[in-house]
């Protein structure tokens, strides 16, 4: 196969113009940062708390809709081991976006954080909520690796440009226009890439469905052809799992910062809850494509393409089901339209993981634990440098394993069953305390590595009921256990700040042995109380009109 010239000038012109609306961004950004003589942080990371609704929903959707989301709900549903009903992304995502909504937006917004980890760093210190800080850190990593994955694979079943070429070009792109205008060039890039994702794709579907040597999917959907069945089912030994991994994407989200990022720069609650309610509904419409390509592909008599036999599966190349069904399922020019998606997903979501990271990084570690006299300027370089240094480790994973799912799954794992129910116990139980987290933090990590994990080749050591051999001969736990080992650690985390708080509130132990400052203060006087609500009604109105004022720059 010789080099697709017309496909490469296509992808040349689309990164030409996500590059120029980036930075026409970042020249937007500067212009708000002087018009409103606001933090320059805060306006680097959160777009000055004041983005546009439409936006905001446009930039929430694309950072979930990414190329894991495309290429993995495409890989699913083609495997003969899954099917569809193991395409779990979009309705799981529906649940991700209304409890953030509902409750977590709330607190977040009410203590005006700039991070998720900010309320860690206020009530547990520094030295914990820095070891907090590496799970979502190296989950934004992942991230960047499996975006990267998808659209490497992609380009080069399709263009026949090489992995590795086509890694660097969308690595270098990215980095560049996040480096250059924050959240500002991230969100307006996302628009241009959500729009391309959507037109796309739905293109795509009915050349795909149509071609003269696949089967109607309808009649595939149940009986077994070229393959099982395309829809999958699942077992009632395997429902254990099914539900382990729909818990796994539906709360797992609500431990990334990509998630609170856009929620904290909506200009009010209501806006918020508004962008994740939109964003749940466009999760779902853009699910489908992926759907129905894998459904036509495991409806395919490859033998009579040019593909040919052994199958996509056989070959061990279902994660690159999509970009392979392109190829030889559609004509030329639709095919270089797929990858238009693919790529404008990809860039969609890894400039969020990018500024994610920078931004727990730059605000958490260097800004309130290094160097707290940091100025701005100081601050803006601190953001880039994260930036390319989170681009390039996630590059370098991509050279270590070419399936989309594996970095999908790892990553949300460690978000799920690590930062989850600490997030949980912090905006919602007074009673946590640094005692408790530490616990919850070290029970969660252990039980999760002894548990194994088959994608990666680490062998359980706690085996729990079900575990067996899966269709693929991988030791596989089939019951619920990281929804287990998470609620394991959130009880963990409940009941030692309890016991804790009580030790040293009863004076059991003495205070100087009290290194997370449990302690309970006396219990302040009416006079007090009166005060407080004073000043907190001064606060209020002073936040009132802080708010004015930067709607009116």
């Amino acid at each position: 196969m010789a080099l697709n010239v017309p496909g490469l000038v296509v992808m040349a012109g689309f990164y030409l113009v996500i590059l120029g609306t980036g930075i026409w961004a970042s020249m937007r950004s500067k212009k708000e940062e002087k018009k409103c003589n606001g933090d320059g942080m805060e306006i680097t990371l959160l777009a000055g708390r004041n983005i546009n609704l439409l936006v905001g929903i446009f930039t929430l959707t694309a950072t979930w809709v990414g190329g894991g989301f495309i290429l993995g709900i495409a890989e699913a549903t083609y495997n003969p081991t899954l099917g569809a009903v193991w395409a779990l992304m979009p309705v799981p995502y529906v649940l991700t976006f209304f409890l953030g909504g509902f409750f977590f937006a709330k607190p977040m917004r009410e203590n005006r954080y700039v991070t998720m980890m900010d309320p860690f760093q206020q009530k547990y210190g520094n030295v914990l909520s820095s070891a907090l800080i590496f799970p979502a850190l190296v989950a934004d990593v992942l991230w960047v690796a499996r975006t990267l994955v998808s659209l490497g694979g992609t380009m080069s079943v399709i263009l026949d440009l090489s992995y590795v070429y086509s890694i660097i070009i969308s690595s270098v792109v990215a980095i560049i226009y996040t480096l250059l205008g924050g959240l500002y060039s991230v969100a307006y890039t996302d628009v241009i890439q959500l729009i391309l994702i959507f037109i796309s794709l739905w293109v795509c579907v009915p050349f795909m469905m149509t071609n003269p040597h696949s089967l109607d999917i309808s009649l595939t959907a149940y009986n077994e052809t070229f393959q099982a069945p395309w829809v999958g089912k699942v077992e009632l030994d395997e429902a254990g799992k099914w539900f382990d991994d729909f818990m796994l994407l539906a709360l797992g989200g609500l431990a990334y910062q990509a998630f609170y990022q856009r929620i904290l720069s909506a200009s009010s609650y209501s806006q918020a809850q508004v962008t994740c309610f939109a964003s749940s509904a466009f999760c779902l419409v853009l699910g489908i494509p992926s759907v129905l390509i894998g459904a036509v592909a495991a409806s395919t008599d490859w033998n009579s393409t040019s593909y040919g036999l052994p199958t996509p599966y056989e070959r061990d190349q279902a994660g690159s089901i999509l970009p392979i069904a392109l190829q030889y399922l559609t004509p030329t020019y639709i095919s270089v339209i797929g990858i238009g998606a693919v790529a404008a997903a990809v860039m969609s979501s890894m400039d969020s993981a990018l500024l994610s990271s920078a931004s727990l990084f730059s605000s958490n570690i260097y800004k309130n634990i290094i160097r707290k006299q940091a100025s701005d300027r100081e601050m803006q370089w601190v953001i880039r440098i994260s930036v390319v240094v989170v681009g390039m480790a996630g590059t370098a994973l991509t050279f270590l394993d070419s399936s989309v799912l594996v970095f999908w799954l790892v990553g949300v794992d460690m978000s799920y069953t690590i930062m989850f129910p600490q997030l949980v116990c912090i905006l919602f139980f007074k009673v946590s305390n640094g005692y408790g987290a530490s616990v919850g933090y070290l029970m969660g990590i252990i039980m999760r590595v002894l548990s194994g994990e088959p994608l990666i080749g680490l062998a359980p050591v706690i085996k729990f009921p079900g575990c067996r051999l899966d269709a693929e001969g991988k030791l596989t736990q089939f019951f619920p256990f990281r929804t287990t080992i998470m609620i394991i650690s959130l009880l963990s985390i409940l009941l030692f700040s309890w016991l804790a708080s009580i030790i040293f509130n009863k004076g059991l132990l003495s205070e100087r042995w009290d290194v997370f400052k449990v302690k309970r203060t006396q219990r302040p006087t009416p006079k007090a109380e009166s005060d407080k609500r004073t000043n907190s009604d001064n606060e209020e109105g002073a936040a009132a009109k802080q708010l004015l004022d930067t709607t009116s720059c």
